[in-house]
């Protein structure tokens, strides 16, 4: 285990000085590229193919030198032993409490291994982020969210206990009985996506008959998992509908919890740089870009994720180092507007990334089913709604039901996504000779 605790959990880090902060980045990533190469085979192959060796990293010049790792590589060692990680893990698989997996909207999910440090690690993560937002123990925090293998806001639910907060967990409930579990227990505060958000207000409006604003006793929002909570336009509605303040944060679970938003709700948001060190790719030139303004794919390392180490992990995520400081006080640096979108073509539903060929993968799969099939996702409102159109073949009609069943459940352990299945007499959907279009996103202008 990595010791020296201490650098891990010191409550001044927010306000250090940036030179010092850098100064303890640097320190923690050397740390980690020895730590990742003495114990997993993974990084340990992949730096002497470089031809690079942990004392190489002296200064934060160099770490430019240590390649980078994606998310394909992090499925592609999952067919090594120790299953079901791979080779990259750098403990003992007796040391890994915790399993997570990705959503796996681009092929086989990455399975995320956490030692009970690594837990330790993302509540202390979050808890900078629930701070930061005013949650107190003074609070009664309700987390409507089904709990599962996805990561989601297991961590957020922990670090509102290690505040001293009270958890009310909801993931059982349908909506309107979330809703009224909060009115009836004067919640203060939830998490959740910034679309289920505006479906929770649209249930307690037109089921309900309640006025969130004035009924409920929320007073804070912390939103994840899609970007509408730093679109300032989508902020206001969520806002007046719940009569609350609501506030950002992004993370990944092969990343962890790596920025938020403040009480100041500046623009922007806090990276949480004593936990995470993130630079900025330029698209095209791949040159570290280290001025305001100019946007580029991020590139992140978790400085103390010790089970499954994320160094300079490439995460297509697209940002833009801010021109100011926040008035907060915390000298953690800003990134303007949040995620300003993605490198690659992923889809986000629901708050989930989605990949057309993941649901292509799933529909194939059933052998029932015909080969074309049609998807189309639209707004319900402001909630997302995704219409799965199929055909089965001649004759396997009378089983319709259980085919069905075994389609949804497939699709929601594949994508973590929920669909409407529409069935379509054999024949009938659209047929292609060339290259088919069988994904439609009509949220988007000309989709």
């Amino acid at each position: 285990m990595l010791k020296d605790q201490s650098i891990y959990w010191n409550p001044i880090l927010e306000t250090l000085p940036q030179e010092k902060i850098q100064a303890l980045q640097l320190k923690k990533f050397r740390r980690m590229v020895e730590w990742a190469y003495n114990n997993s085979p993974f990084y340990r192959r992949r730096y002497k193919e470089a031809g690079l060796e942990p004392g190489d990293i002296r200064g934060l010049e160099d770490i430019e030198k240590v390649p980078k790792t994606e998310k394909g590589m992090m499925r592609e060692v999952q067919q090594y032993e120790p299953f079901p990680y791979g080779d990259m893990l750098a403990v003992p698989l007796e040391q890994v409490t915790a399993f997570r997996q990705t959503s796996g909207t681009t092929g086989t999910p990455v399975y995320q291994a956490d030692t009970w440090q690594d837990w330790e690690w993302w509540s202390e993560s979050w808890c900078y982020i629930l701070y930061a937002q005013g949650y107190r123990d003074t609070d009664r925090v309700f987390i409507p969210f089904g709990y599962n293998i996805f990561v989601a806001f297991w961590a957020g639910h922990y670090a509102a206990e290690k505040l001293g907060c009270e958890v009310v967990p909801g993931g059982v409930l349908d909506t309107q009985a979330r809703i009224l579990k909060m009115q009836e227990l004067r919640c203060t505060a939830f998490m959740a996506t910034p679309t289920y958000v505006l479906g929770m207000a649209n249930a307690a409006r037109n089921r309900l008959g309640i006025n969130l604003a004035k009924d409920l006793s929320v007073q804070k929002i912390t939103c994840a998992g899609e970007p509408g909570a730093s679109i300032p336009t989508t902020k206001r509605r969520m806002e007046e509908a719940w009569g609350a303040k609501v506030y950002d944060h992004i993370g990944a679970t092969e990343i962890g919890a790596w920025s938020y938003e403040c009480t100041e709700q500046p623009g922007g948001l806090h990276v949480n740089e004593a936990f995470f060190m993130v630079e900025i790719e330029d698209l095209e030139t791949r040159q570290i870009i280290t001025e305001p303004g100019k946007e580029g794919k991020m590139v992140i390392t978790a400085l103390d994720r010790i089970g499954k180490p994320c160094i300079r992990f490439d995460s297509k995520d697209v940002i833009r180092w801010a021109n100011h400081q926040c008035d907060c006080g915390r000298t953690f640096r800003l990134i303007d507007g949040g995620v300003v979108g993605r490198a690659d073509d992923i889809t986000k539903v629901k708050g989930v990334l989605l990949a057309p060929t993941a649901i292509e993968e799933v529909v194939r799969s059933i052998s029932e089913l015909g080969d074309e099939y049609e998807v189309i996702v639209s707004k319900k409102g402001d909630i997302d709604d995704i219409v799965l159109k199929v055909e089965f073949l001649p004759g396997k009609e009378r089983e319709k039901e259980p085919i069905l069943s075994r389609l949804k459940d497939h699709l929601r352990v594949k994508t973590n996504l929920g669909y409407r299945i529409e069935v379509h007499p054999y024949g009938s959907l659209s047929r292609y000779e060339v290259k088919a279009k069988r994904f439609k996103d009509v949220r988007k202008k000309g989709g």
